[in-house]
């Protein structure tokens, strides 16, 4: 076989690009929809635990905004990485007061249960967010350090990663996050 033959070349180009292609589209997925984060702590409990590690989708920001009872990776302070939900959206006014969570003076219901903030923080006085801030809250509200605490505080949009869409560890729990 000759190796200067114009049908091997054109060949071996088709191999070279279909496999450089193959590769892309790879990266682009694991980028997109495999970032990892491992819970750290009982705060996203019942619906993620302490070990647990979750995919983080990061694409979906940027064709659709985020909403609220969203589960979002997001980063503050010196870097650190944490997990929880969206309660409070741009340009609302957040309180709490008796344990319960009001957004612009209306009590929130939780779709997946009764959540309890018996610690104000912050939050015990109306917090007004900006156009690019977020508050966020753990599902446990008393094991949870967040939104209402200074060293969190409201989250802007850019400090956030992605949605978590599924647990991928440990093995016996792998699934969709629901919101």
């Amino acid at each position: 076989m000759d190796l200067q033959s114009p049908r091997l070349i054109s060949e071996i180009s088709r191999w070279v690009i279909g496999i450089i292609t193959a590769v892309a589209l790879a990266a682009l997925l694991v980028w997109s929809f495999g970032g990892r984060v491992r819970i750290d702590g009982h705060s996203m409990t019942p619906l993620l635990s302490d070990g647990e590690t979750v995919l983080i989708n990061r694409l979906v920001y940027r064709f659709h905004d985020v909403e609220r009872f969203d589960v979002v990776s997001f980063t503050y302070g010196d870097g650190v990485r944490s997990v929880k939900r969206v309660v409070g959206l741009p340009g609302e006014r957040v309180r709490i007061t008796g344990g319960s969570v009001y957004i612009d003076d209306e009590l929130i219901e939780f779709p997946y249960g009764t959540a309890v903030y018996n610690v104000a923080g912050i939050a015990e006085d109306t917090v007004l967010l900006s156009d690019n801030e977020y508050f966020v809250l753990g599902d446990n509200g008393d094991s949870s350090e967040d939104s209402r605490f200074l060293a969190v505080g409201t989250v802007e949009a850019g400090s956030i990663e992605g949605r978590d869409w599924m647990r991928i560890a440990p093995f016996s729990e792998i699934g969709f996050i629901n919101r």
